[in-house]
């Protein structure tokens, strides 16, 4: 189900397989997503399966590919929305967010739920589902505020989980969330970790230091996870020749665009583009 209000959109749908299609994902590929999966199920997020091992929040930003992956369905609820109707960047300061459920290039944002907190979240998506009924003048601002909460729970829940103290959050988050959200912007034009540390004003020995402290994978690999990740994305999703990727990626010679992903991914573009 979608609301729309005038250019904003915001929907919910039943995480299954026999409710979920290929058209229903592709309408919602552009939208900011989270998504609530139940203890048991499987998910796949782009190329990674993952097993899930108790109640959890999954939070997708656009172009990422989900898709349910079990067959013992016990039903995950997936929200969505276009940045028209809430925009994480927007917002930031507004709920004292620091963004990092969307902002993290280092590992898949799942935030796993204690009992308590399961309940919790799924009585927000129950007030969510109820209020999506509704069709008066407040409807759209008592979801976004719904939303909201879930967000700001979960920012909250993600920083204990990760035993972050005060100043820890002032410091450390704020500079992983810079240099995540720094990756995202510029991965198709920057590859070097020189050309990151040149942004944040820092040697690239001093970057490498720091992001040690908060990662077991290196600068380098942050980036280079990130390139293969969208040329994953791109061989599998459309037919663009590999030629057209590696220029669309700011690789000039397309034979070492091959040999880096054939490297780094352990397979040939073209023979992972068979596997789809």
């Amino acid at each position: 189900m979608i609301k729309e209000f005038s250019y904003k959109q915001f929907g919910n749908l039943e995480f299954t397989q026999s409710s979920l299609d290929e058209h229903k994902l592709l309408l919602v590929h552009d939208h900011i997503k989270i998504l609530f999966i139940p203890q048991g199920n499987k998910v796949r997020v782009d190329f990674q399966e993952f097993v899930i091992a108790t109640d959890s929040l999954l939070f997708i930003n656009p172009k990422v590919v989900i898709k349910p992956n079990d067959a013992e369905e016990t039903g995950g609820t997936l929200l969505h929305f276009n940045r028209d109707f809430y925009c994480i960047e927007i917002h930031d300061q507004e709920v004292a967010c620091d963004g990092i459920l969307y902002n993290n290039v280092f590992e898949v944002p799942f935030i796993e739920l204690d009992e308590n907190q399961s309940a919790d979240i799924q009585k927000i998506i129950r007030d969510i589902q109820l209020e999506m009924q509704n069709e008066d003048a407040s409807t759209e601002e008592m979801l976004r505020i719904l939303l909201k909460l879930i967000i700001l729970k979960s920012t909250r829940i993600w920083k204990q989980q990760h035993q972050l103290s005060q100043q820890e959050q002032q410091t450390d988050v704020q500079f992983l969330r810079k240099f995540s959200k720094l990756v995202e912007q510029h991965y198709k034009t920057h590859h070097t970790v020189a050309d990151y540390a040149d942004m944040l004003f820092l040697t690239p020995k001093n970057l490498s230091k720091k992001i040690g402290l908060l990662s077991k994978d290196t600068p380098n690999d942050i980036i280079k996870n990130r390139i293969i990740l969208e040329s994953k994305r791109l061989l599998a999703h459309t037919t663009i020749t590999v030629k057209e990727i590696a220029y669309s990626l700011n690789y000039q010679d397309d034979a070492y665009f091959v040999r880096f992903f054939t490297k780094n991914a352990g397979i040939s573009p073209l023979s992972f583009r068979k596997q789809f």
